[in-house]
């Protein structure tokens, strides 16, 4: 299988990887934009409200995820996320010996059944201290908008600190995939090389070099906030922000 895909939230600094990848001469769809998302993103849209219907809220801020682990993938949400894939399907079928992927921040929120639907595809888990990702707005800052229930809010913070906790969730619940890899989008800014090779060990590929920008990073610490929340602080320190 050389199909892959990154998960991670709107605002992680996922574009980088796309962008690389592009650069690098991996299809990732006929039509990208700017932040290098595979787009008309709408099926792919519907297919994270089809999945969920299946999410079990808790309260507060938890969530039950158990059943999309065993239960029937409706057909529906089989037939959405093939609509989207459409061309990176027809290019993978073209070339199956070539890498040929996608990037949405929303496959984020349907990364349970994606699994399931392609377990060998090659996962890019890409991770942003969530004091950056929530600074600026998102399509997934109201979880609302895609079905998923949560604490009612007026405060915009809270509610893209609380996307950026649903969505480390669903990826922390969901059985890891053979291929994975984790990638701080910090690391690749401040250690692009080192990064870049452990990718390209990965891969299987020769990866291009894309500029980044050191002022990227830390840019909470010129923000008037709110930006620390303290249901972040278990993943904060998993992922060494911390």
């Amino acid at each position: 299988m050389t199909l892959l895909t990154i998960i991670g939230r709107g605002h992680s600094g996922t574009r980088a990887m796309s962008h690389t990848l592009y650069a690098s001469g991996v299809f990732m769809g006929t039509c990208l934009n700017r932040s290098g998302d595979m787009i008309p993103p709408g099926d792919m849209y519907e297919a994270c409200r089809v999945m969920a219907r299946y999410v079990q809220w808790k309260g507060d801020l938890e969530w039950d995820f158990s059943n999309l682990h065993d239960m029937e993938i409706p057909e529906e949400f089989t037939r959405l996320v093939r609509s989207y894939l459409r061309s990176v399907l027809a290019e993978h079928e073209r070339y199956p010996d070539r890498l040929a992927g996608w990037k949405i921040p929303e496959t984020t929120l349907v990364y349970p059944w994606i699994v399931r639907m392609f377990p060998d595809m090659k996962y890019i888990f890409w991770i942003r201290d969530p004091r950056d990702s929530i600074l600026a707005s998102h399509k997934t800052d109201d979880l609302a908008d895609f079905g998923v229930p949560y604490p009612p809010t007026d405060d915009i913070r809270l509610s893209r600190a609380i996307s950026w906790k649903y969505q480390y969730d669903i990826v922390k619940a969901t059985p890891k995939p053979q291929n994975w890899i984790e990638v701080r989008f910090e690391d690749f800014v401040t250690n692009q090389e080192t990064t870049l090779q452990r990718l390209e060990e990965y891969l299987g590929i020769k990866l291009g070099r894309i500029i980044v920008r050191p002022d990227s990073i830390q840019r909470w610490k010129n923000d008037p906030g709110p930006y620390d929340f303290s249901f972040l602080e278990p993943a904060m320190r998993e992922f060494r922000y911390i």
